[in-house]
Order: structure tokens, then sequence, then C-alpha cells
């Protein structure tokens, strides 16, 4: 098992919630992060991203101009700006299957349920950072794989059809995140 270095990240923390924006604040700066970004909306989340660059976007999903969904989409366009790679966490007190998987479609990494716990945050932030998925480009989607298990011998109803997908492996955080030990 390895550590994570947070000091080295650079996070942005998207919600509507002063209070929710202090808990996770607070639960980064515990977890050794330095880097901590804030915005209350999906559009100054928006301006944020390209400004500051972060490692790791963290958003709720219900947010006023745009919300989180929104923001995982745009942020995923291959040609705009800022880094379409950076891993997106989605938080949202919402997290019945189909909405899990409308915010997987979007391009989001990881999903959170609130009320959130220091472990689970810690847990997501460490998959993405020491796991990180490849991107699939195709004609409709871009953004990481969205399965978990690699098996072609799937044949389920959502199986990948048509034409063959470009798959870019995206860039590791670990590197830049490992502490000394």
């Amino acid at each position: 098992m390895f550590r994570i270095d947070f000091n080295k990240l650079r996070f942005l923390v998207c919600d509507d919630n002063a209070h929710m924006r202090r808990i996770l604040r607070t639960l980064l700066h515990s977890f050794g992060a330095r880097e901590v970004y804030e915005a209350e909306d999906g559009a100054t989340a928006l301006e944020m991203y390209t400004l500051y660059t972060p490692d790791i976007l963290i958003t709720d999903w219900s947010m006023p101009i745009f919300d989180g969904l929104e923001l995982a989409q745009m942020i995923r366009q291959p040609d705009g700006p800022g880094n379409p790679y950076a891993p997106i966490i989605m938080l949202t007190g919402h997290s019945e299957k189909r909405r899990v998987m409308v915010a997987r479609d979007a391009g989001v990494t990881e999903f959170l349920a609130k009320p959130i716990s220091a472990k689970s945050l810690y847990q997501r932030i460490l998959n993405v950072v020491a796991n990180p998925r490849p991107f699939i480009k195709t004609k409709s989607y871009f953004g990481p794989d969205r399965r978990r298990n690699t098996s072609n011998a799937y044949i389920g109803v959502e199986r990948r059809t048509g034409a063959k997908a470009e798959v870019v492996q995206q860039p590791s955080l670990l590197d830049k995140a490992r502490a000394p030990g």
C-alpha cells in the first residue's frame, strides 16, 4: 500500500451549499491538500477549471446556472479549454442506479452519495489517482471507460457496438502524488 501526497494535488470543489464546500475543504486539508479552490455554481467552476487547471474536480450534481452533469459534459470536450482528462467525482443525495448511469455517461469518473464520510471521499480520490481508467473516444462519447470490468466476454445489452472506439490512456496522477516512503 502506498500513501498519496495530497499537497502535490490541486482540487476544485463545486457545490452551491457553502456548508458542504467547507466540509469538503476541511476534509481535503486534513488529508494534506494545500490547493483547494471553491466555486458555488457550474459557470464559476468552469471558469476556475480553465484558470487553475485542477488535478481533481469534486462537484455536486444539483446547482444553479448549470449543474454538475452539464459541467462534466463541458469539461469532457476533447477540444475544450482545460484538461478534459481530469477525474471528476460527482456528489449527490440521489444515488439511484439511473442517476449513476447518467453521470457515468456524462463522463463522471467516480460517484459519491451524500452524506459523505472522510473514508469514502479518500477512497474515491485514491481510486482516481492509483487506478486511472483509460479514456474512450467514439462519435458520441469522450470520457473515462465506463466499464469497470475489462473482460471482452461480456455480451449483455450494454455491450459497446458499432465502430471501434479509440482508447486514450489517461495521464496518471500517481507519479505526481506518490508520497515518499
